[in-house]
């Protein structure tokens, strides 16, 4: 089991590398994270929902994804209240104060069930599991349902994460230890200190430190590591500073307060003639050569906080002097003319107008679609994309719509005059071909020459970024010693 000091210390990452170097290995990992809190899902070939850093963590350890190495997954909806997904399916609405009260005893059971899946699949596979934020939470651990009560129902050789980069390593690490109760502190076998910036001996030191002051193993010093890597949540998206050099483009991405699967984002993050500047409500919007309105938990309240900031009309007025703008999913719906809540679905007014780029209509409905996807689009290109559905509500155009579609199925998405289109399709730039005839439709309007279309699907890249963290993890660190 990966444990972290923190939040956003590098579990996520981490127990994918694992993954990927027990499967070097000759063995058969299999990832599981007992209870996650993040609105950056994936869609499993069932139609079932999970999160996309246990997505990521199959990938690495060559399997495809299923909701049993997820079952728990908390969808924060904002206003202390959060949508209950139990084995991919969602079961309900918690509120933060009555979470424990109301919610632990069936969270328990649907983790022992996705546990008892996975061993059923694969019973000579070995599990590779990740906490969640801290593990000493004092007030919290008595219900703790993915850290330590999970490692001791499974008797877990845990590896404890810290990460040096925020400062104050030392203190995580003793401080965490310390907060452990005496049956919980032989859980854990090793330290692993996470970016660590210079030469490693500089911290033989602290290292030595350590290993005498707590009686655990610093089994490795991670360096930092100049890639990108898909975030487990959008914290971890803002942190994320790429080191390049000048780019051709700019693209503007609407950070919305209930923004999600913001991972579609990261084909146009690794794309070396593109930059990506977030846009926080209330910042100016300048002239970027496009905007992307990517997902959102609540579409509705993101739109008032668009409308109140005056971003809203910026978008207007960018998109009237021929700007491009471009809303997947949740920003798609945000692009319409109207969007319609007969059920209250997110509790605030039964309908708003959009921001009017796109004679669509989009009304909320209790269901969800929920599928993967592999269709033909005819927009920008025609060419066959693989993609996912993930969407709470149904979308259609106006009765004098000029929209047209950008696929023969209906309802997949529409665009006018080519400026202004939107999508359902999450993944939709992870098609290289679909993705760059995109962006070179923006390269035309700067009179800048077109990108090649023969571009692999990202998996490709995600697939060489897996391996060259794991090459990186094999080499700084003895997580051999966990196996003992």
């Amino acid at each position: 089991m990966v444990l972290g000091t923190s939040s956003g210390a590098g579990k996520s990452l981490m127990t994918a590398a694992l993954c990927r170097v027990l499967h070097r290995r000759g063995e058969q990992p299999l990832p599981f994270k007992g209870q996650n809190m993040s609105n950056n899902a994936w869609v499993d070939a069932d139609g079932g929902e999970m999160a996309y850093s246990q997505a990521m963590q199959a990938w690495a350890a060559r399997l495809e994804p299923c909701c049993a190495m997820n079952p728990v997954l908390l969808k924060p909806r904002g206003d202390s209240t959060s949508e209950v997904i139990h084995g991919g399916n969602s079961v309900g609405l918690a509120r933060a104060e009555h979470y424990y009260r109301d919610w632990f005893r069936p969270g328990w059971q649907a983790i022992r069930e996705g546990l008892q899946t996975l061993q059923q699949r694969w019973p000579n596979g070995r599990l590779v599991l990740e906490g969640a934020g801290s593990p000493v939470e004092v007030n919290l651990q008595r219900r703790d349902l993915t850290n330590l009560r999970l490692a001791q129902y499974l008797r877990a050789n845990c590896l404890l994460v810290a990460d040096i980069e925020r400062g104050g390593v030392f203190a995580q690490i003793v401080g965490t230890l310390e907060l452990l109760r005496p049956v919980e502190r032989p859980l854990i076998k090793g330290i692993l200190i996470n970016r660590f910036r210079g030469r490693r001996e500089l911290f033989d030191e602290g290292r030595t430190w350590l290993e005498e002051h707590t009686g655990v193993p610093v089994l490795g010093v991670m360096p930092w590591l100049n890639y990108l890597f898909p975030p487990e949540d959008s914290l971890d998206l803002l942190e994320r500073k790429p080191n390049r050099g000048p780019t051709d483009l700019e693209i503007a991405v609407l950070k919305l307060p209930s923004i999600s699967n913001f991972s579609d984002l990261d084909p146009l993050e690794a794309e070396p003639s593109l930059r990506l500047r977030w846009v926080h409500p209330g910042d100016t919007l300048g002239s970027p050569d496009a905007v992307l309105l990517p997902g959102s938990k609540q579409t509705l309240n993101d739109l008032t906080v668009l409308k109140t900031s005056g971003l809203a009309d910026q978008i207007r007025r960018y998109a009237d002097h021929g700007g491009n703008v471009f809303g997947i999913c949740g920003g798609m719906q945000l692009m319409g003319e109207q969007l319609e809540d007969p059920d209250q679905l997110e509790g605030g007014a039964l309908q708003a107008s959009g921001l009017g780029l796109l004679p669509l209509i989009t009304q909320f409905t209790t269901s969800k679609v929920l599928r993967q996807r592999e269709v033909e689009l005819s927009w920008p290109i025609r060419t066959t994309v693989q993609g996912y559905e993930l969407h709470q509500g149904l979308t259609h155009p106006t009765e004098r719509s000029l929209a047209a579609s950008i696929s023969e199925e209906e309802g997949l998405g529409w665009h006018v005059q080519g400026n202004n289109a939107g999508t359902y399709l999450h993944g939709i730039f992870d098609n290289g071909s679909w993705r760059r005839s995109w962006i070179n439709r923006l390269r035309t309007a700067k009179q800048l020459p077109s990108l090649p279309l023969d571009q692999p699907h990202h998996a490709l890249q995600r697939e060489q970024l897996l391996n060259r963290l794991a090459t990186s993890f094999d080499e700084h660190v003895q997580w051999h010693k966990l196996l003992q």
